[in-house]
């Protein structure tokens, strides 16, 4: 019987606000175990980021993804997690990390209003970047704050509301954090309990996986569930 060929192309997606280099670590880890990753920053459209709906998001990351060679791995974190999930079906597995749910698990999100741009770049501080990587060592909270950068509001306002699509059949795994104040963890496990997916929870914040001091560990630990798979 000849054996599944292994999982080799990734795509990363990032969340809102940031960007690819916020995969800087993972990808490291990654190519350490064989994978050959990509890390795209969502673009604006034309018309500007003020103009910009997931829609636009969801495309770029389509086909992204469906130039990676198969099998692949659609990998997202909070935004990016609900945007790998709109590519399920172009995905031979996904992981998504403490992600915005789509529907009809969004129903359980709080209601926000945003602006038409969320300032993030322009109004990024030290303290407040402080305050959003508690599980961050300085280096990394100074790196994140020269790369943030401004967000559609419609592109929250329709994510935080969500959006429906249909589950994929592919192999999944959902990433929690326990102090995630963004996208509560027991919330994270109800969803990944309701569609099928493999659960790992930790300690940290939202931006833990990917920021905090932890973050090689927790990429190793999805290097090794996709190993399995």
């Amino acid at each position: 019987m000849t054996p599944p060929t292994p999982i080799r192309h990734a795509l990363l997606i990032h969340g809102a606000g940031a960007g690819g280099w916020e995969w800087d670590l993972w990808r490291e880890v990654l190519h350490a175990r064989g994978l050959i990753t990509v890390a795209p920053d969502l673009r604006p459209a034309p018309q500007g980021l003020a103009a910009t709906t997931l829609d636009d998001y969801r495309e770029q990351m389509r086909a992204e993804l469906a130039a990676l060679p198969r099998p692949r791995v659609a990998i997202g974190a909070s935004l990016g997690g609900l945007l790998a999930w709109l590519c399920g079906d172009l995905a031979d597995a996904m992981v998504l990390i403490n992600p915005l749910p789509p529907q009809p698990w969004a129903a359980q999100n709080p209601p926000r209003d945003w602006p038409e741009v969320m300032p993030w770049r322009r109004d990024a501080r030290l303290a407040s970047t402080r305050r959003a990587m508690p599980d961050a060592d300085e280096a990394a909270t100074v790196y994140a704050l020269r790369r943030w950068r401004d967000e559609s509001g419609a592109v929250l306002r329709r994510a935080v509301a969500g959006v429906d699509a249909p589950t994929p059949t592919c192999p999944l795994l959902c990433i929690a954090s326990r102090e995630d104040r963004d996208v509560e963890a027991q919330h994270t496990a109800r969803f990944a309990a309701a569609v099928g997916a493999s659960l790992i929870v930790g300690p940290g914040s939202h931006v833990c996986p990917l920021l905090g001091r932890d973050a090689a560990r927790w990429a190793a630990q999805t290097a090794d569930w996709l190993s399995a798979r």
